[in-house]
């Protein structure tokens, strides 16, 4: 009996240890999966859309190697930093396509879970307030009213999808973070677009001020 003990023993101990293994990896992949998706996302931002997806080249084969890597290992392979690094891997790309205005990828073609795809849809357009806001100190607000109809049309899906957190990774919440940054985004386009009136307003008053007083000198 005891050595049916220990040879039970030895297979568990043999089976935590290859988990442990595993779980080294994945959670060095996803750190520089994060890294990378980071990195692109600061690039697209800055207008550098080669670099974005240079980086994105690189993170699609840390994402690819974390998920062969855990693929026979669901508790490893679902635990929340690896579904957190997949979810900034699906923001980096969706961010991407949003600002360069090319076709957003879906989640078969990300090869992630539906649920780490929509956390990360969620992320990236709330991400979007940031380009808004970058784009009102230059005077593009026709592209941030674009990009605020993006973030309005992400919160009206996202919060059509009713299931428990626990099958979702919480998206509820997600979900509701961003309904706060579209709101305080909609108040800044609101503000912004009442100053660019009243500075037109007060232009064409100018003029009309102007044109009056060269009448005047001139009869």
């Amino acid at each position: 009996m005891q050595t049916k003990i220990e040879e039970l023993v030895a297979a568990c101990a043999a089976k935590i240890e290859a988990d442990h293994a595993v779980r080294e990896q994945a959670i060095g992949v996803s750190r520089a999966l994060i890294r990378l998706c980071a990195n692109s996302i600061r690039a697209t931002h800055r207008g550098d859309f080669a670099e974005a997806r240079r980086l994105l080249d690189e993170a699609r084969a840390a994402a690819a190697l974390m998920l062969t890597t855990t693929a026979d290992f669901p508790a490893i392979r679902f635990a929340g930093y690896t579904q957190d690094a997949l979810k900034e891997y699906v923001e980096a790309h969706l961010v991407l396509a949003f600002l360069a205005d090319t076709p957003a990828p879906g989640h078969r073609e990300l090869g992630v879970e539906a649920a780490a795809y929509l956390n990360g849809l969620a992320e990236a357009a709330s991400e979007l307030r940031r380009a808004i806001l970058d784009g009102l100190r230059h005077g593009e607000v026709e592209r941030g009213e674009r990009l605020l109809q993006t973030m309005d049309e992400v919160y009206s899906g996202l919060v059509t999808v009713d299931f428990p957190d626990a099958i979702t990774g919480g998206l509820r919440r997600t979900t509701d973070a961003l309904r706060a940054v579209v709101e305080r985004t909609r108040g800044d386009m609101t503000a912004a677009l009442r100053q660019d009136q009243l500075v037109a307003a007060m232009l064409q008053l100018e003029t009309y001020l102007a044109d009056g007083r060269a009448d005047a000198e001139a009869r």
